[in-house]
């Protein structure tokens, strides 16, 4: 079986808030969907959290090392794609386009062997997961309502992120989490995103030890991103000294990028996000890695329907993967799925478990969120 086109479908219109500085218009384009199809008429779909205008042109790249090559080979095609590309710039937008070929190979798969992808990965640990609602910091009066809003749809688990926090002061901060306590409630996990990948990002390894300090007197499961990027040796400071756990991983890509952040300690959760690192091929690998460092893997996940979709497979594939990230009210991961998504009364969503990642588009929801959604999938 092989691969006989490979198309991207950019989701408009709806674009949730990000919280960054230069915040995005409902209008722009940060994610797109990969559509695969295969000479005997199976078709696969994928995600990607880029501008779907850089998707394209990555594709035009990638295209004619993939056309022709085996449909149900994800692993060795998608490595064949970061090998021919590697003197282009890893980790970039190229990378970001495998990542979502690499999804819909999986599912493909899946498709052709009859069986859900977290199998095919090794073997099911579970059959549902918690999943934890990833919603926006407001000032604290909305704060208090927005997590006691998800609170009482189902959700056990609450991560709020960027807005204000870090932005304005210590104490404002703190009113936003203790805000946000008191609207989820002391029985449910509480993270928090400091979104220090932001433009200009102006806080630093002092200002993030004092927060932690602030953050476990909330019970804070996790601190989020509370410094640059690529400041790994802030981040070893940090986790040294914070007593709260630290995580961040959402902005490498490639495994070999994470590497040196499980060896110098500088992190207790890894979050790569399958829809920028490579895709199911490299997320696997790098869950395992982290393991065997004894570091705490948890996806990253703010992207689609169709990137849960591969968390949730992922999840059921590594032994110590209790949450998924999920977005609060974003169309995107809401709308475009046939049946959508529903949390059981112990706030988990059951992980698909029909062949591939065990999801549906839902084609008509497509027509209003893309342009060309009718000439892509037929």
């Amino acid at each position: 079986m092989k691969i006989r086109s490979i198309d991207c479908l950019g989701l408009f219109g709806k674009s949730p808030k990000g919280g960054w500085s230069n915040e995005i218009q409902p209008e722009d384009s940060v994610h797109a969907l990969i559509v695969v199809k295969t000479d005997e008429g199976l078709t696969g779909v994928g995600s990607v959290f880029t501008d779907s205008r850089l998707v394209e042109a990555a594709l035009a790249i990638l295209r004619p090392l993939a056309i022709g090559e085996s449909a149900i080979e994800p692993m060795r095609v998608s490595e064949k794609l970061h090998q021919n590309t590697f003197w282009m710039g890893r980790g970039g937008s190229l990378t970001h386009a495998i990542s979502g070929i690499d999804i819909a190979l999986w599912d493909i798969f899946g498709q052709v062997t009859g069986q859900p992808v977290g199998r095919l990965l090794g073997g099911t640990y579970r059959t549902r997961v918690k999943a934890y609602a990833s919603i926006l910091m407001e000032m604290p009066e909305l704060m208090a309502e927005r997590t006691a809003f998800y609170r009482a749809e189902g959700f056990r688990a609450i991560k709020i992120g960027w807005g204000p926090f870090g932005r304005v002061s210590s104490a404002l901060d703190e009113a936003i989490v203790r805000a946000a306590r008191q609207g989820a409630g002391e029985d449910c996990l509480l993270m928090v995103d400091a979104g220090a990948s932001d433009a200009f990002w102006a806080q630093g390894l002092n200002w993030a030890v004092n927060t932690a300090q602030m953050l476990k007197a909330f019970d804070v499961t996790w601190f989020e991103e509370a410094l640059h990027p690529d400041a790994l040796e802030d981040f070893r400071a940090l986790r040294a000294r914070s007593p709260v756990p630290i995580a961040t991983g959402e902005c490498i890509t490639r495994r070999q990028n994470y590497l040196p952040w499980f060896e110098s300690r500088a992190l207790d959760i890894v979050q790569p996000d399958v829809t920028k690192v490579g895709g199911i091929s490299e997320q696997i690998q790098i869950a395992r890695m982290a393991n065997a460092f004894g570091v705490k893997y948890i996806g990253h996940g703010w992207n689609t329907a169709v990137g849960l979709a591969a968390d949730l497979q992922l999840a059921a594939a590594i032994p110590t993967a209790d949450l998924v990230e999920y977005i609060g009210g974003s169309p995107y991961v809401d709308d475009i799925v046939e049946g959508g998504w529903t949390l059981d009364a112990d706030g988990m969503l059951a992980i698909p478990d029909g062949p591939g990642l065990g999801i549906r588009l839902d084609r008509a929801a497509l027509r209003e969120l893309t342009r060309n959604s009718e000439a892509v999938l037929g």
